[in-house]
């Protein structure tokens, strides 16, 4: 309903170019996590514990400097809400989702509990990804299970799969009816 109600340019521009971006973002994701797995199976001071006594302003916490760190706060922000979004889209907790005017004193405080439980987590993975090496004031870095390279390395690999995974069956399945739609009109 909201993209028959949308104007031209938005559907043939805006919803396009919002589609390449989330494709590029979580590409990008893929590709950053890759390449830790990659460090880690390679180097021991790629471990998410591996800077631990850098002050900041001393040590880079990106290759690419400025555009790197600018790179990284886009790409933790994408997590953020795509995290997000993939918890109220669960089956589990579509429930919670508040609805406007008619939210429930008990779903606002599950919400709240869900949003900060949401957003504690996100600095532990995004370190332990390889997305980011900075600790946000926070002492992560210390945690006994971010030593352990099994948990670390089974962590990034299934982030890459199932990511992937869900790229290739979300686009795929977008060609594929996009091409039904197409020779089914013609045929």
């Amino acid at each position: 309903e909201l993209r028959h109600r949308a104007s031209p340019w938005q559907r043939n521009l805006g919803y396009p170019l919002a589609m390449l971006g989330l494709l590029a973002l979580t590409a990008i994701s893929v590709l950053i996590v890759c390449i830790h797995v990659l460090e880690l199976l390679l180097d021991d001071a790629a471990m998410p514990q591996g800077i631990q006594d850098a002050s900041l302003g001393q040590v880079s916490f990106s290759i690419f400097g400025s555009f790197g760190a600018a790179l990284q706060v886009v790409l933790i922000f994408y997590l953020m809400v795509s995290s997000v979004v993939g918890f109220y889209s669960s089956p589990l907790f579509t429930q919670l989702l508040p609805e406007r005017q008619d939210t429930p004193l008990t779903k606002i405080i599950g919400n709240c509990v869900s949003l900060l439980v949401l957003s504690s987590a996100l600095p532990v993975f995004s370190r332990t990804l390889g997305i980011t090496r900075f600790d946000l004031l926070g002492d992560f870095g210390r945690f006994n299970w971010l030593g352990n390279f099994y948990i670390v390395f089974l962590y990034n690999m299934g982030f890459a799969g199932l990511t992937t995974l869900c790229l290739v069956k979300r686009v795929s399945w977008a060609v594929q009816a996009e091409l039904i739609r197409a020779f089914g009109e013609d045929g």
